[in-house]
């Protein structure tokens, strides 16, 4: 009778287990808005985006210059035949040469050496020929061995009058100098090399010739002249002292 009882007592309490906890999420706190944050991202992207569109614009600004396409010696012009057309961004702080003024531009003279390959500026060029009174400048086309290695622009030559002709004395040259040996004679005691043809031109690798321009007193210029269009020319390095 007890156990009966006992079984009975037990019998209102259910049989089905307790729910699991483990199903249930923990709140999460609210999440702290950065407006300052959120603000600056969309100013960097508006930023952005208008340097953007002003490359594009800066791009599509572009003007026609003289570029030189064949060296130029110090006092030397430009000419269709050593200048072409290319287009550049514009830029006032630049002063270019628009292609336009090329006409004009063939009236000036190059202040120093503008070599192949540059744009030039309107301050490489001048109305004046650069020369002092009493002075001129021939320009030569020597072969190798009519040359010093390593000649510069700014070196100072003695420019010699060589041919095949044979002599039993002296020569004497337009300078009033004489020097011994067959057919040899000084043209000119002391010149400027007011430019060179660098060497590791394109055009000079592909020539037997190096050009070069010598600035000499206006007396010996004919002289110098007259055996370079023969090929009749050597110089020779001198000390600039």
């Amino acid at each position: 009778m007890k156990i009966q009882e006992r079984t009975g007592a037990g019998g209102g309490r259910s049989s089905m287990p307790a729910p699991s906890m483990s199903g249930e999420r923990l709140p999460t706190p609210p999440r702290e808005r950065k407006p300052a944050l959120a603000a600056l991202a969309v100013l960097l992207i508006l930023v952005g985006a208008l340097g953007a569109t002003m490359l594009v614009l800066r791009a599509g600004d572009r003007i026609e210059v003289v570029k030189v396409t064949k060296a130029i010696p110090a006092g030397g012009s430009v000419s269709k035949a050593n200048t072409t057309s290319v287009l550049v961004a514009a830029d006032k702080g630049i002063d270019y040469i628009r292609w336009e003024q090329l006409a004009g531009l063939m009236k000036l003279k190059a202040v120093s050496a503008i070599p192949a390959g540059v744009v030039p500026v309107g301050q490489m060029f001048t109305g004046e020929t650069g020369l002092g009174a009493g002075q001129a400048t021939v320009g030569l086309s020597l072969k190798e061995g009519q040359y010093p290695n390593n000649l510069n622009q700014g070196d100072l030559v003695a420019a010699y009058r060589v041919g095949n002709t044979t002599g039993t004395g002296s020569s004497t040259g337009s300078s009033g100098s004489s020097s011994s040996g067959a057919g040899t004679s000084l043209i000119v005691d002391k010149a400027k090399v007011t430019f060179v043809q660098n060497t590791k031109d394109s055009e000079v690798i592909s020539s037997t010739n190096l050009p070069v321009t010598l600035t000499v007193d206006s007396s010996k210029a004919a002289d110098l002249a007259q055996a370079a269009a023969v090929g009749q020319v050597a110089l020779v390095r001198i000390p600039s002292s």
